[in-house]
């Protein structure tokens, strides 16, 4: 299911947009304030972002250009202002799309369902896709390594991130904590064997609902580890 986020400080258009949006089976986050919309723009997994021009905070024009500097994420800027020059501006700072209030919420719908296609055939088309592993509601990024937990990110160590990506790459395998050493940390087991234990629990405590009772990363007693699909 895309995700998309609506950045608007009018109730009434966010209500609107997001319920005809839903109707089509997109699932909505709305922000109405600029700021915060930045944040959840920068730091969110979203495939479509509507972005209105004047918001509190922050305006559209500087999210889209802070947002382009990271991501390529298409933008469907939105404004009651007519006049080409913002339109032109808006479009030059790397907004794919510039909608003019009003508009008919069904033609809302029909330019996200394009962009979202035309971007997917560029993906496909152009530069690889990222390499993620989805598994339960985490996700696991490996080309931008990151790792959501039920769509809320999670900071990793590197030795986390490279731990649990090696085990969730590698499912219903049993690793040994040797044979974690020496995969994660170059090395052979003549080190201290017991980070990989510490590692695991630290991992644990940031995906598992319940650490005591792990649905992702099990224990084979006396053997070593198993990640669990």
């Amino acid at each position: 299911m895309s995700r998309i986020l609506i950045i608007e400080d009018e109730d009434s258009i966010a209500d609107l947009e997001k319920d005809y949006l839903e109707l089509s089976a997109f699932e909505v986050e709305v922000k109405h304030d600029g700021v915060e919309g930045l944040q959840s723009a920068l730091e969110g997994n979203f495939d479509l972002i509507i972005l209105d021009l004047m918001l509190p905070g922050a305006d559209g024009f500087e999210i889209c250009k802070k947002v382009r500097e990271v991501k390529d994420t298409p933008i469907i800027m939105v404004s009651a202002k007519k006049d080409d020059i913002d339109k032109i501006r808006g479009l030059g700072l790397g907004a794919d799309d510039y909608m003019t209030k009003p508009f008919s919420p069904s033609e809302l719908v029909a330019r996200v369902k394009a962009h979202l296609s035309r971007f997917e055939r560029l993906t496909a088309n152009g530069r690889p896709r990222n390499e993620v592993i989805e598994i339960r509601g985490l996700k696991i990024d490996r080309t931008a390594r990151r790792i959501w937990v039920n769509d809320e990110e999670k900071q990793f160590t590197t030795k986390e991130f490279d731990l649990l990506a090696f085990l969730a790459s590698n499912p219903n395998h049993v690793y040994s904590k040797e044979e974690l050493f020496k995969n994660i940390w170059d090395m052979e087991s003549v080190g201290d064997i017991a980070t990989v234990t510490v590692h695991i629990k630290k991992i644990r405590e940031k995906i598992e609902m319940d650490s005591s009772n792990p649905q992702y990363i099990e224990t084979i007693w006396g053997v070593g580890y198993r990640f669990k699909i």
